[in-house]
């Protein structure tokens, strides 16, 4: 049986760049309802919110952040069921690196759990230089992995 207290949301920073988000743009990295976690979209940046220069950097950092912002929560990888990507899109289309990067990181990070995936070409984004974006849902289901 779930109380009420499953019902208030608590919301997350990351450690470091989520710290600085939350004081400059007044926004929090995640938000868990009970066993629900809902994050931010994470991006290629470090703590001092610096982009990284390609897009493969960019893509490794950004599933890192989201790691970090999953763990803050009290969530991991193998508890996320659905991935949202943003991407600048050359000439209109999410190129097919992006993709290449994206499921090489997916089945490093996932193993043989199949979450749900969506990838959205974005016109911009908050910061200079940003390529990439990932936003992701976790549910806490206890499980040992």
């Amino acid at each position: 049986m779930t109380g009420s207290s499953d019902r208030i949301p608590q919301f997350f920073a990351t450690p470091g760049y989520g710290d600085t988000a939350r004081h400059t743009v007044h926004a929090s990295q995640a938000v868990r309802i009970g066993q629900r976690v809902e994050t931010s979209g994470q991006g290629g940046w470090d703590d001092d919110m610096v982009i990284a220069d390609t897009l493969e950097q960019q893509i490794d950092r950004a599933f890192h952040n989201v790691e970090r912002t999953l763990a803050t929560a009290g969530a991991s990888w193998h508890d996320v069921i659905d991935v949202i990507s943003f991407h600048l899109p050359d000439g209109g289309v999410i190129g097919s690196e992006d993709t290449r990067l994206m499921v090489a990181r997916l089945r490093q990070r996932m193993g043989e759990r199949r979450p749900t995936w969506t990838q959205i070409g974005a016109p911009a984004f908050g910061l200079p230089g940003m390529r990439v974006e990932i936003r992701v849902t976790a549910i806490i289901d206890g499980h040992a992995d």
